[in-house]
């Protein structure tokens, strides 16, 4: 059996960058997820996400390679309503072997164990790393961050602040089966991958136990 390590937490709790240093640390395959929204400045195609059209997506869905999709309502850089939607796909990257590393939300989380419940098939199990820092380092890093945009959208970033506090509240992590084991605090980044590091050595370990004395 793979695992799906699979990371999470708020806006600018550190996972994108805490992303890069596992994978720079752990061999595993990486699955890049899908979204419609606009391509940020610094990222690039088919590194942090595959960058989609609307219609792109809607043909994927009538496809029904969906395996999970989160639709959120934005006021774009232009000042305009949109939506941007962020989506998981059954594609030809789960034909790796080995595990897999991911990056997404506890909605898209949750949502895939549902998917790998009705697909028994997708021989996968499921290692969250939930990362965390406190609300006012996180409006600090998040007001940075958009320091550092050509055209700053404090709107916007106001907008997700809110709605990760409704997205991953202590309710929705206790549902998801979050607890303190999966938590991991982001102060000091190094002293956090090294601890995520051997949370997952310890999951792989556990897994090839339990495979080896399947087989016996």
């Amino acid at each position: 059996m793979s695992n799906l390590i699979y990371i999470m937490g708020k806006s600018s709790a550190g996972k994108d960058t805490i992303y890069q240093k596992v994978k720079e640390r752990i061999d595993t395959n990486l699955y890049i997820p899908y979204t419609t929204r606009p391509m940020r400045e610094g990222e690039a195609q088919g590194r942090e996400y595959n960058f989609i059209t609307r219609e792109e997506f809607n043909k994927l869905e009538n496809e029904q390679k969906v395996m999970e999709n989160r639709n959120y309502n934005v006021i774009n850089k232009n000042g305009k309503k949109d939506i941007w939607t962020y989506a998981t796909i059954a594609d030809d990257q789960w034909k790796q072997d080995g595990d897999f590393l991911s990056i997404g939300t506890l909605e898209s989380y949750t949502s895939i164990l549902r998917y790998l419940k009705k697909h028994p098939e997708k021989d996968l199990k499921m290692v969250p790393v939930y990362i965390c820092i406190s609300e006012e380092e996180r409006r600090k890093r998040a007001t940075a961050r958009e320091n550092q945009q050509e055209k700053p959208n404090f709107e916007e970033m106001e907008r997700r602040l809110k709605a990760d506090n409704i997205d991953f509240s202590e309710e929705k992590l206790k549902e998801a089966g979050i607890s303190k084991f999966e938590t991991f605090e982001n102060y000091d980044l190094e002293k956090c991958v090294n601890e995520i590091i051997e949370y997952i050595e310890r999951k792989r370990e556990r897994e090839e136990r339990i495979t080896e004395e399947e087989e016996r």
